[in-house]
């Protein structure tokens, strides 16, 4: 890997070139359509942000590696092809972009923060990956993560901590902390995070940028082979864990689900994926169930705020508005996710460390702290089995609640971004909300109503703090509706007179 150059300076610049040189800022689609009409060409983009990452990226240390000749060499590719043939690659021909720590990148780096695979090189890429490359994405380096994606914060022992863009004493999210904070500063145009316990949405909402979770069935709709914590070389992957994008605009992220929304290798013979359009055109027609506020997962001042705009807001163009009915019961479906998740996470554990977890939970009395953990860490199959069957009923609850709703709005987080604590050891994290200490991973409860059973849920900065940390909401659609809420958002945003621009150290 090499560090990056600096491009040439110019003298006398007109106002078109000054718009060119700040390119690597405006929305992807923008980029993408300078790529291909030749108003610049990749290997200048690439410089763009190549200069602009060597300038703002110490001090929020977001993009840890940099593959500096790699993205050289494959923007001149994309050069010639265009000067050649015409025609573009693909989608995203010449489009710099960065990438997530845990998706294997050939001959990158492919650390996912552990000191254990500080050397690891893949010589492979991750399935996404190669999407991303046959669409004409050129790959600048990976973005930081906390140590095998195992955090609600981003740091690890080997490249450190990345910081909140808005507030260097506010944490970033996890585990996508470090592409949130890259799409956010103008690093990247887009990411792709992975999201099983709100790890791809945590980090858009503190760092106000917008981000998909993708849907889930039987299989994820964005192939998952070549992420890790899944051990490199395996073939397979959690069975709920999910890719998806991260961008700056909700057009955008339209933009890269259509690269990535594929079935898996293996599949692609037999069937393809085809998400249907969006359920209705304007924001007026939609069915809009909103969930501001709960007793298991109490919002602060500022989030409840938001949400009664949005819901004035909405409510004003027309659209049917349901705030009491829930879909689910909200602990009892936390509770399920916990138990999956627990399970799931248990599968790369080596066997000395399993059979000692089965120790400590055969003895572990049942209201001891660590008895959820230990138990649903090693639940027999028979076990899995039972909890994976609520999981359908869930699914079936759902199901009937959007055969009578489009979406529903519920807040990300109950705060925006709250302060960094890496070196607070864990059992004594909290958050707080309106001045209570609250349980440290109540952070993502609201975006995990989504995660058991799989549904598209995105979320979008949707107005500030007092103090400027950005505010999010999510917007969650039934299965496969990830156009829907998508769409959604979109709407949304234009309500909100809001839009998401690159913040004020970006530029």
């Amino acid at each position: 890997m090499t560090t990056p150059s600096v491009a040439r300076s110019r003298v006398g610049r007109t106002g078109a070139q000054k718009r060119v040189e700040a390119l690597h800022l405006a929305p992807a689609r923008d980029q993408i359509s300078a790529l291909h009409q030749g108003t610049i060409s990749s290997r200048d983009l690439v410089e763009q942000y190549l200069q602009h990452i060597a300038k703002a990226n110490p001090a929020l240390n977001a993009v840890v590696t940099i593959d500096a000749e790699g993205a050289r060499a494959a923007a001149d590719r994309a050069d010639r092809h265009l000067a050649e043939t015409g025609k573009p690659i693909g989608p995203l021909h010449g489009l710099p972009m960065t990438l997530k720590d845990a998706l294997e990148v050939a001959g990158v780096r492919t650390t996912c923060g552990s000191p254990d695979l500080k050397d690891h090189v893949p010589d492979q890429d991750a399935d996404a990956v190669a999407l991303l490359r046959a669409a004409g994405a050129v790959i600048l380096g990976k973005t930081n993560v906390p140590t095998m994606c195992a955090d609600l914060q981003t740091s690890n022992p080997i490249f450190g901590k990345t910081k909140n863009p808005y507030n260097a004493s506010k944490t970033a999210g996890g585990s996508s902390g470090g592409p949130a904070v890259s799409v956010a500063s103008g690093f990247s145009p887009l990411e792709v995070g992975s999201d099983l316990a709100g790890s791809l949405r945590l980090p858009a909402a503190y760092c106000g940028v917008f981000a998909l979770r993708t849907s889930r069935g039987a299989s994820p709709i964005v192939p998952t082979r070549g992420h890790i914590p899944r051990l490199p070389g395996w073939a397979t992957s959690s069975d709920m864990i999910t890719l998806g994008p991260i961008a700056r605009t909700a057009d955008d992220l339209d933009l890269l689900l259509d690269v990535l929304a594929q079935p898996a290798p293996a599949d692609r013979a037999g069937w393809k994926i085809d998400l249907p359009a969006p359920a209705k055109k304007q924001i007026s027609q939609y069915r809009v169930g909103i969930w501001s506020d709960d007793a298991y997962c109490r919002v602060d001042a500022d989030t409840r705020a938001l949400m009664d705009r949005i819901a004035q807001l909405v409510r004003k163009t027309g659209a049917r508005i349901d705030d009491t009915t829930r879909p689910v019961d909200f602990k009892a479906s936390d509770l399920l996710f916990t138990q999956l998740m627990y399970a799931t996470a248990s599968a790369t554990a080596s066997e000395e460390a399993f059979a000692a977890d089965v120790a400590a939970a055969d003895k572990v009395p049942a209201d001891d702290p660590s008895a959820l953990y230990l138990r649903s860490r090693t639940m027999r199959h028979h076990e899995w089995l039972v909890s994976d069957e609520k999981r359908q009923q869930y699914r079936a609850a759902w199901a009937a609640y959007f055969n009578e709703h489009d979406i529903l709005i519920t807040p990300a987080t109950p705060t925006a971004a709250v302060d960094d604590q890496t070196n607070v050891p864990a059992p004594q994290r909290e958050i707080r909300v309106d001045g209570q200490p609250r349980g440290y991973y109540e952070q993502t409860s609201w975006l995990n109503l989504s995660s058991p059973v799989g549904l598209p849920s995105v979320v979008l900065p949707a107005g500030t703090t007092e103090s400027g940390l950005p505010l999010s909401v999510q917007i969650i659609g039934p299965h496969l509706a990830d156009r829907t809420v998508i769409a959604a958002a979109k709407h949304l945003t234009q309500l909100l007179g809001n839009p998401a621009t690159p913040p004020r150290f970006a530029v």
